[in-house]
């Protein structure tokens, strides 16, 4: 093949095993997606957005792509932009409808005229993850700033990882649990999430196993079942791809648990590299929460066999996210519903601060009961010792 013919090559490759459970969760009805904001002062343009966003699109070609039996290929249509009416909620349409993958677009963007203004970025997780999705904003504000993008065209999944990561101890999968008792409210829900922000004034380390260990205060009998996405790209940095390329941690959580404790358990999972191990096994098998779209749909609201999932994106660097006329001062995401798990709490840091959000089912008492927890979290984080 020429070079020239590898460059007009359209960009595709295969679904692969970590975007097949994504497909099988959005089966159930319960959308899959990633949602990100940045707040700040000052005014992006809308139609120099609508530009930045094609550049960037163009170098990263994996957040246009549409369903083609096996595999995604980029011919879909480019994220549009949408503006939205100011306001502080989240009960617009826009942040609640589905992206379909087979149609397109996978990708949306949202701009707030403010103040503060807010530029919201909507993508289906079955495609990207949060690594993937931040890089391609941050090629947005690039071009923004009248700079090139850097793009993220590789085709690589996670089978790369796994040979990258080297030898993979062998780990037993999770037991499967019953279903644990409900936290945050009672009664039916509505289906639709219930998102509830706030802004802990400290930024401390090991921030994971302290939200855990604050939330263990909560459990409704003597143990929970934590989920910890984990990004493969740790294991190769030098790919740089938009792809859906988290696996995750399985975690045992027991009532009034240490920080401490739970982050050993971190890390000795990480150094054991437990993300890839899990990718080795026969999914409908080894799966500890629901082996079958009926088993999934099963699930009634009132027992769930995870308890939450805790997603740190860690540090943000605001420089990224800056123009000549625009400055961030808050960047946070709206965590989707996950068929199996009562809760998903996303948190992430942002200069001294911490960003958290925690997003559960609706129903009675629901609000009440979340904001308990947060109040618990943030405690934990302040608390320096």
């Amino acid at each position: 093949m020429t070079a020239t013919a590898a460059a007009v090559r359209p960009y595709t490759r295969r679904i692969s095993q970590i975007e097949r459970g994504y497909l099988n969760a959005a089966a159930t009805g319960t959308p899959q997606l990633i949602q990100m904001i940045v707040e700040g002062e000052g005014r992006i343009d809308p139609d120099a957005l609508r530009d930045a966003v094609r550049s960037a699109t163009l170098a990263s070609p994996g957040l246009a792509v549409r369903r083609r039996g096996a595999g995604w290929r980029a011919d879909g249509p480019l994220p549009p932009v949408v503006e939205l009416p100011g306001g502080d909620g989240f009960d617009a349409p826009f942040f609640h409808r589905d992206l379909d993958v087979v149609t397109g677009p996978v990708c949306e963007v949202g701009l707030v005229a403010g103040p503060p203004t807010r530029l919201v970025v909507r993508a289906s997780h079955i495609v990207t993850d949060g690594r993937g999705l931040r890089q391609w904003i941050a090629d947005v504000f690039r071009v923004l700033r009248g700079e090139e993008p850097v793009g993220a065209a590789s085709v690589v999944d996670d089978t790369h990882f796994r040979t990258a990561a080297g030898k993979v101890p062998p780990a037993e999968p999770p037991a499967r649990l019953e279903g644990l008792p409900a936290i945050l409210g009672e009664g039916p829900a509505d289906g639709t999430p219930l998102w509830i922000r706030r802004r802990v004034r400290a930024a401390p380390s090991a921030v994971t196993a302290r939200v855990a260990a604050a939330l263990s205060r909560r459990l409704g009998g003597e143990t929970g079942r934590l989920i910890v996405p984990v990004d493969l790209r740790r294991h190769d940095r030098t790919v740089r791809s938009t792809a859906n390329l988290t696996s995750r941690l399985v975690l045992d959580l027991h009532r009034d648990d240490s920080w401490k404790r739970l982050h050993g358990q971190v890390v000795r999972a990480l150094l054991g590299k437990r993300e890839v191990a899990a990718l080795e096994g026969d999914f409908l098998r080894s799966n500890p929460f629901a082996n079958s779209l009926r088993e999934a749909q099963e699930l009634d609201g009132t027992r769930f066999p995870c308890t939450a999932i805790i997603s740190d994106h860690g540090r943000i660097d605001t420089a990224e996210l800056r123009t000549d006329r625009f400055r961030p001062t808050g960047f946070s995401t709206l965590p989707m519903l996950v068929p199996y798990a009562e809760m998903f709490l996303s948190t992430c840091q942002v200069g001294d601060e911490t960003e958290l959000t925690l997003s559960c089912r609706r129903r009675p008492g629901a609000r009440e009961a979340a904001g308990a927890v947060l109040d618990d979290i943030e405690r934990a984080l302040t608390d320096t010792r």
